[in-house]
């Protein structure tokens, strides 16, 4: 299987993880996420932070809420890592100034658990 291959199935498991888990288990984060589909290290938060950002790409092109602000950095922190934002404003999701990230997650994460 090639890089590319791996990571497409790596995205759509992660998709399908974020869909059937319950609400109550959500947000979820990168280390859970790795854990519930049994990935080994080395490198296993990169690998779902990137399967991640290609959900972010397939949901803005399809115009659906980012399934990918289910997924935050640590309990307690609430908010996905910095690669999330950069992602959200490079794909224009998101505005550029920062200020304003933490209002616009909050209203991704509400539209992403109520069309999962």
């Amino acid at each position: 299987m090639s890089h590319s291959d791996a990571a497409t199935l790596l995205a759509h498991q992660v998709r399908t993880l974020l869909i059937q888990v319950p609400a109550s288990a959500l947000p979820m984060t990168y280390q859970q996420v790795a854990n519930a589909l049994g990935l080994t290290p080395p490198g296993t938060i990169a690998r779902v932070a990137q399967a991640l950002e290609q959900l972010m790409e397939e949901d803005v092109a399809a115009g659906r809420p980012m399934i990918a602000a289910l997924v935050i950095s640590r309990r307690g922190e609430d908010l996905p890592a910095s690669g999330f934002f950069e992602k959200a404003v490079a794909l224009g999701r998101f505005p550029s100034d920062p200020a304003q990230h933490g209002t616009r997650y909050a209203e991704e994460r509400e539209q992403a658990l109520r069309d999962r």
